[in-house]
């Protein structure tokens, strides 16, 4: 029963130990935005964020229009802002905050 036992484990535990670690794609938009707001603000109890609109300028540059709510300490109101994100591959190349209520035209420039 034992040797049984032990080839059972070694068919199905070995291959998760010898699998490759998952990094994130170039197109895990969601981890460079979660990785912007934490930067931004590293003091706050809790956070989330929504994305408004997306505009993809390339194959790998996208621009991201995203709201934050940040309450950074227990009991307080929670505050609201808004950044357009360049992000270009899988790495945050700009920020930019903006209104709240503002209108955002990501198009590129016509020449």
């Amino acid at each position: 029963m034992l040797p049984k036992m032990a080839l059972l484990i070694l068919l199905f535990v070995a291959p998760l130990c010898l699998a490759p670690p998952l990094n994130a794609d170039t197109g895990d938009i969601t981890l460079v935005i979660e990785t912007f707001v934490v930067k931004q603000f590293p003091a706050s109890k809790s956070h989330f964020w929504v994305v408004n609109d997306t505009h993809w300028q390339t194959d790998n540059e996208v621009v991201v229009d995203v709201n934050t709510v940040v309450l950074d300490k227990l009991g307080e109101t929670p505050t609201a802002t808004r950044y357009l994100l360049l992000i270009i591959g899988d790495r945050l190349a700009a920020a930019q905050n903006i209104p709240l209520g503002s209108t955002v035209d990501c198009q590129p420039e016509q020449a």
